[in-house]
């Protein structure tokens, strides 16, 4: 998240993936660098034991949120 707090604050759009377990966390660490609402994506919990297949799936679910996300910017 930080990452692409930094990133949005030097104009460059980004696109943060968290899992959905973290939202609280992503929401404090956005509220911290006085960036209420700031848009990032969620995935289930956990991903640590998927396997490659199983990640390339999740991602390949996500690929057009992340394009839409960096496409619109934190205004969208």
């Amino acid at each position: 998240m930080l990452d692409s707090i930094v990133f949005e604050q030097q104009g460059i759009p980004s696109a943060s993936i968290i899992t959905h377990l973290f939202r609280a966390t992503g929401n404090a660490m956005a509220r911290t660098w006085g960036l209420e609402g700031f848009r990032y994506l969620e995935t289930q919990h956990p991903i640590a034991n998927l396997t490659s297949e199983q990640l390339d799936e999740r991602a390949a679910k996500l690929a057009p949120e992340v394009a839409q996300l960096l496409l619109e910017g934190q205004k969208g």
